[in-house]
């Protein structure tokens, strides 16, 4: 069976010497031979995938069943597919990008025609697939595979609720099926989480993890304009091309933007592109066609460049685990390749704003029963904003945590959730034990980034590897920079230029919030005749750009300077609204009555357009940003707002807010100014109304 095995290896290589790495056909062996189960912690890039294609190959050729393997990301299923066919595994997935295809993969594995069936654990809690296919072959299934285990644990850095499925699936499975569950990322905290979930039977066949091609460097360069500089200066000497991480989708779009225009090969790579993109994208980077992808963590487990020259972070990561499996894309089948961390002033703040926003508060949690006790024919998810104060996405993660506890105080039936008569009491303690343990990681980052000590060993250690050994090629070890920590100050200046002409769109809102707008009667789709056009935000909050002087005018100066007066003006130049404004006004404040209308009049003076304060506020109401979802934030300015009809001017006009992030303001008051004669009898189309904040939230909408 070994010689069968080695011939397979062979084969999914294309190399006809390869051999076995070690541990990978003692866990072949265990699974095919004994029926183990198995927990196989081993490096990024030592041949996990292996295992488990090669053991599916001998299981079917010995009668067993169809194997069933549980994927977290669309990317690894492709790369997975493709490595099977090479050994002559038939590998079939359904997931949401190729709905056409379900029919006939469902066909094909319950007639037997499927060697191997990728699903994320999402497609777990589909009713359908439940019914249709998993219980129908869930007394013939072969062996169970669970790659990147480590989200099975919510001690671990990147749990997910959904894996709490498999555990459930297992339990009711025969107790005689070969499991084999996968990880580069476990320390022995998450080790013995996952020994516990997946059973007493379960072996763990742990590896060395430090990776030989890797050669590690840390440089702190606190100003994004910097590092900006930095990557133009150093990119084109790395070899071949590679992953550029940042921690939010705005960085990632800037990021490659300013590369491109410095004639580097550069795109952004995030969770907000479609499958279509992202699968073009990755196959540019296999192919070289890219010096760099410039991605968020929606590119990280699973994908596979064997080739890849280097992996930099733009910022610093929350976690070891987290950085150790994302710089553990690069050097898998070179004899060099760099990972270079560097670190900014922002960092701390993104990784807070992460971790403060990673478990449900035990206020969103009753508030969320609460409506539900209350409502005996259920609400849906777009009702319970109505009745509760949470952002969609805080609600539909409420939502998915009590789903998946046992027992769970809540169900879903078709589009609505209703209440269980279940006693639930959130874990308060063990969610402010995960939190202490996620700050501990973000500090042993901030030491790791000053370590004094080999870096490959650092990590290691970290990761509770047996036996760290100094790696002999990172910047410690050698005692030297790998790639030089200098930059042209010209390229500095330029990118400070850069971010400093970094404007952002305000995309106009198409559709009220239903019930929020009563008194205006909004209701509906929002007519094209009352809808804003859309406008520009000048920089992001406190950002290197614009936003620092922003941030540092509203809480400090309590005045907007000049230089952002002069520098609205140069975006509106770049910007060239059609048709050019006539005239202009504001967003009111009863808090800051003078803060907005001052720099408005300034901004109108530069323009030599009038203005006029035809906005009024005619009754105080609670902060926009301490309203958590769009009905309430809606709901907030309902007959807040009136118009002065005896200043209202015609012709198109700016809009002037300080800071934008829900859009609701500027949503409301265009549709009260053209609702109370903006429009114009005559040409509807020339009176338009555009949207001009000096800054746009920042964190309102990262991966």
């Amino acid at each position: 069976m070994k010689n069968q095995a080695l011939q397979l290896l062979r084969q999914a290589l294309n190399n006809p010497t390869a051999q076995f790495r070690e541990g990978q056909w003692e866990a072949i062996s265990e699974l095919v031979e004994n029926r183990a189960r198995l927990l196989v912690v081993q490096r990024t890039g030592w041949g996990k995938s292996i295992v488990y294609f090669i053991a599916t190959k001998l299981l079917r050729e010995k009668g067993a069943g169809i194997t069933l393997l549980i994927s977290p990301l669309l990317s690894l299923m492709r790369n997975q597919i493709s490595a099977a066919a090479k050994m002559g595994v038939r590998a079939e997935t359904i997931n949401s990008s190729n709905q056409e295809e379900w029919e006939s993969v469902k066909a094909r594995v319950l007639s037997g025609d499927a060697d191997i069936l990728l699903v994320s654990p999402e497609r777990l809690a589909n009713q359908n697939f439940t019914e249709t296919i998993l219980i129908p072959i869930a007394q013939n299934i072969g062996l169970f595979v669970v790659d990147e285990a480590h989200c099975i644990s919510d001690w671990g850095h990147d749990f997910r609720p959904d894996y709490r499925r498999i555990v459930r699936i297992l339990q009711a499975l025969p107790n005689n099926i070969p499991v084999l569950a996968t990880t580069a990322t476990a320390n022995n905290r998450v080790v013995a989480d996952i020994e516990a979930q997946l059973g007493e039977r379960l072996q763990t066949i742990r590896g060395q993890l430090t990776r030989e091609s890797l050669q590690l460097q840390n440089i702190s360069i606190p100003s994004p304009a910097a590092r900006m500089a930095w990557l133009v200066d150093r990119l084109p000497d790395l070899p071949g091309s590679g992953i550029i991480y940042v921690l939010t989708v705005k960085d990632a779009d800037r990021v490659a933007e300013w590369l491109r225009q410095n004639n580097i090969r550069a795109e952004s790579y995030h969770s907000q592109l479609d499958s279509a993109t992202k699968i073009e994208l990755e196959d540019r980077l296999l192919d070289n066609d890219i010096k760099a992808l410039v991605a968020t963590t929606a590119l990280g487990m699973g994908f596979d460049k064997p080739d890849l020259g280097f992996v930099i972070h733009y910022q610093i990561p929350g976690s070891v685990v987290h950085y150790y499996q994302q710089v553990g894309r690069a050097g898998r089948a070179v004899d060099r390749a760099y990972g270079i961390l560097l670190s900014g002033d922002e960092d701390n703040d993104i990784t807070n704003y992460f971790i403060q926003n990673a478990f449900p508060l035990q206020g969103h949690v009753a508030e969320v029963i609460a409506a539900l006790t209350s409502s005996e024919d259920g609400l849906s998810s777009v009702a319970l904003e109505s009745k509760t104060n949470l952002a969609k996405g805080r609600l539909d993660k409420v939502l998915k945590f009590l789903s998946l506890e046992s027992p769970s105080p809540v169900t879903k039936e078709g589009s609505k959730w209703y209440a269980n008569p279940v006693s639930y009491q959130l874990d308060v303690d063990k969610i402010k034990r995960l939190t202490e343990i996620r700050y501990q990681e973000q500090q042993q980052m901030q030491d790791y980034m000053s370590s004094s000590q080999c870096l490959m060993t650092f990590l290691s250690t970290a990761l509770d590897d047996k036996d760290p050994q100094p790696c002999g090629k990172c910047a410690i070890c050698l005692d030297r920079d790998l790639i030089s920590t200098t930059y042209s100050p010209a390229l500095l200046e330029q990118a400070v230029r850069y971010l400093k002409r970094s404007d952002y769109p305000i995309e106009p809102r198409k559709q009220w919030s239903a019930g929020s707008l009563t008194s205006y009667g909004f209701s509906g789709k929002i007519k094209p005749e009352l809808r804003a056009e859309q406008g520009k935000a000048l920089s992001l909050w406190g950002d290197e750009g614009w936003g620092r002087l922003v941030k540092h005018g509203k809480y400090t100066d309590e005045s907007f300077n000049d230089d952002l007066v002069r520098a609205t003006i140069e975006m509106i130049q770049r910007w060239q609204p059609n048709p050019s404004p006539t005239w202009l006004t504001c967003v009111p404040s009863l808090n800051r009555p003078h803060l907005v209308p001052d720099f408005a009049r300034r901004l109108a003076e530069g323009l030599q357009i009038p203005f006029y304060p035809v906005v009024t506020k005619v009754k105080q109401n609670q902060p926009q940003k301490a309203m958590g979802n769009s009905y309430q934030q809606a709901h907030n300015l309902d007959g807040v707002f009136e118009i002065d009809r005896s200043q209202l001017q015609s012709g198109a006009v700016f809009l002037i807010d300080d800071m934008v992030d829900s859009r609701w303001t500027f949503t409301v008051i265009a549709a009260l100014l053209r609702q109370a004669g903006c429009v114009g009898v005559a040409s509807p189309k020339q009176n338009r109304v555009f949207p001009l904040a000096l800054a746009l939230n920042s964190l309102s909408s990262d991966d």
